[in-house]
């Protein structure tokens, strides 16, 4: 059986965007599945990690192909960015081009590649015989390119969302007219409708999706190799560690002041303790860190090396988890939750109650998830870590995080396209 893969992040792309599709292909052969990958000739990555290059099985067939992007150059136009993140206060100029992006660009600035895409690849499919066309988005103009493939071609198709379209945590920031957001609602429709399965990350995106296609299943995120064993050597302080980007609707307000006034009420814990972001924080962020004069305690790595910052937070006494607070929040799973549990350190996570990363973090007792509003939990959770840590008894004992391997979760994939 050959799968045809359309991504547009693929390394030396870095960030949680690449990671899914890239370990799903290094294990696919396993499996008895051949990927071929097509992907960027010229991509425009805002993080580039040549690290991840190594997990690319040697002699796969990699196509690539040329895409022209008004990204680069509305980049420029945006001297203040926020983290990757739309900017929470623009400027007029900033307004006008997210005004211009959100509205011209449907359903994204890669809009542009999907006519010449289809096109190489039509070409491609009348020449060799595959089993499966897979497109994974974000940018969701790559299910555009699967849709016109299944329309001219006999194909299956498999359309996987890493994250929701019309329900992806910053669309509700967009400044749409009536006409774009129905336009949006209805592509992602069609795709839904069209596409013979649909992959997606969490419970509450495929209780969505499955009122429009049945056939959607739940392909969670996961990690790569081997669980942490024995006796780790951590940090000397008592180190909370987050991983990842802090844009506005990430910002822990509530952390920030609820470890202000911890390091005002216990003096042993102001002398211990140690926060480390590593990923690009939004300014707002920032300005929150200084207005809870938290500079000395906070340090900020913007980027490193997916090894790098592997061996970091397997290091700290507690992972940080910081969902964004946003109306779907529920539906919010963080890749990164599943590599903290790799890690086996205990997760603090701020979402929402109930949510799928709260009955996830609960069924695998990795740590604890604490309401948006609740400061006095949060409080009280701190300062049980922080006396665990005291007493060098600071553990977890996590269960069942084996299915959250990628390896076994290729091959729940496997099985989908295999019976299908």
């Amino acid at each position: 059986m050959k799968a045809l893969i359309l991504t547009y992040y693929w390394p030396p792309a870095g960030g949680s965007g690449v990671q899914r599709w890239l370990y799903f292909v290094k294990y696919l052969r396993e499996f008895g599945i051949e990927p071929i990958v097509f992907t960027v000739e010229n991509p425009n990555y805002p993080i580039e990690d040549a690290s991840l290059e190594k997990h690319i099985p040697k002699d796969i067939e990699i196509i690539r192909h040329k895409i022209w992007e008004p990204n680069a150059f509305l980049n420029k136009k945006q001297k203040k960015t926020a983290a990757g993140f739309l900017n929470q206060n623009p400027t007029i100029l900033q307004k006008l081009l997210q005004y211009i992006r959100a509205n011209y660009f449907i359903p994204d600035a890669r809009k542009f590649w999907i006519k010449p895409s289809v096109k190489k690849l039509s070409n491609y499919l009348a020449k060799h015989k595959i089993d499966w066309v897979i497109t994974t988005g974000p940018p969701h103009s790559v299910h555009l390119i699967g849709k016109a493939l299944k329309e001219k071609h006999t194909i299956k198709w498999l359309a996987d969302f890493r994250d929701p379209w019309t329900e992806i945590d910053y669309f509700h920031q967009l400044p749409l007219t009536k006409k774009s957001l129905l336009k949006h609602q209805s592509l992602e429709k069609a795709v839904l409708a069209s596409a013979n399965l649909i992959t997606v990350v969490s419970q509450t995106m495929a209780k969505k999706y499955k009122i429009t296609n049945s056939n959607c299943h739940v392909i969670t995120n996961g990690f790569d190799g081997s669980i942490s064993e024995g006796i780790q050597k951590l940090d000397s302080k008592f180190t909370l560690t987050h991983v990842g980007m802090l844009n506005a609707d990430r910002n822990p307000k509530l952390f920030w002041e609820s470890i202000r006034e911890l390091i005002d009420e216990n003096p042993e814990i102001k002398n211990k303790i140690q926060i480390n972001l590593i990923g690009k924080v939004a300014e707002e962020v920032i300005e929150n860190i200084k207005k809870n004069k938290l500079n000395n305690y906070v340090s900020i790595t913007s980027y490193l090396p997916h090894e790098a910052v592997y061996n970091r937070f397997t290091k700290s006494q507690v992972l940080l988890l910081f969902v964004n607070d946003v109306p779907n929040a529920k539906g919010i799973v963080t890749g990164k939750v599943f590599e903290y549990f790799q890690a086996k350190r205990p997760i603090l996570a701020i979402g929402p109650t109930s949510g799928d990363l709260d009955l996830i973090i609960n069924e695998t007792k990795t740590g604890t998830l604490v309401g948006f509003q609740d400061k006095a939990k949060l409080k009280e959770l701190i300062v049980k870590y922080f006396k665990a840590f005291i007493n060098n008894v600071l553990i977890i004992e996590s269960k069942g995080i084996e299915k959250y391997q990628r390896k076994k979760l290729t091959q729940q994939l496997a099985k989908l396209l295999k019976n299908n």
